[in-house]
């Protein structure tokens, strides 16, 4: 896993996210392709599949990787970035969804979470682009980011070869109204249509 920028440039992102069905035996999972400067959703691929690996925690990756990459791969416009709906190095082994799915595929890729796995942080400050460092045991292993004014913050963190700071412009940029990125918006709509038809 590389944790320093190794990115070139970006014309098409990518949001991917998973959700279960209620009885927990099949999940979806999205992947939504952006123009990385309109935002402009370009494409979206859904793949289901039967849960098989057992409930873990802090080895979820597992569970969702195989539908993710299914998804992935049946879009015809390939992404040059990749935010998770998920955490990356700020994950109990260091390496969640977003470290995984950025070594299997050797893509860059961000974790951007809805909430916090491990560490302890500071508030950040109100103002859209306010941030803390969030630590554990002492290591630096993400961001808790403001992306609105006075909204609760995000956990940014590094996935594969995106470096932190970049990975925190980068949900920025992709968060000009809401609260989470729009590749995570489009990636979470597309699974819920799914789940809605299951």
């Amino acid at each position: 896993m590389v944790r320093d920028d190794a990115l070139g440039p970006v014309e098409r992102v990518a949001g991917v996210d998973v959700a279960y069905a209620p009885d927990d035996a099949r999940l979806v999972a999205a992947a939504a392709v952006l123009d990385a400067d309109t935002l402009e959703v370009l494409e979206i691929a859904v793949a289901e599949a039967a849960v098989v690996f057992p409930y873990v925690p802090g080895l979820f990756s597992f569970r969702e990787m195989p539908a993710v990459i299914a998804a992935l791969e049946r879009l015809r416009t390939r992404p040059q970035l990749i935010v998770c709906d998920g955490h990356g190095v700020a994950h109990p082994r260091r390496f969640g969804l977003a470290s995984h799915l950025g070594v299997v595929l050797d893509v860059p890729t961000i974790g951007c979470a809805k909430s916090r796995l491990v560490g302890t942080h500071d508030d950040p400050p109100p103002e859209r682009g306010g941030s803390a460092p969030l630590t554990d045991g002492g290591e630096t292993v993400g961001a808790v980011l403001r992306t609105q004014h006075s909204v609760r913050p995000v956990y940014v963190s590094t996935g594969h070869r995106v470096g932190l700071e970049t990975a925190c412009r980068w949900v920025l940029r992709l968060s000009p109204r809401y609260r989470l990125p729009e590749t995570t918006r489009a990636a979470d709509h597309a699974v819920r249509e799914s789940l809605a038809r299951i």
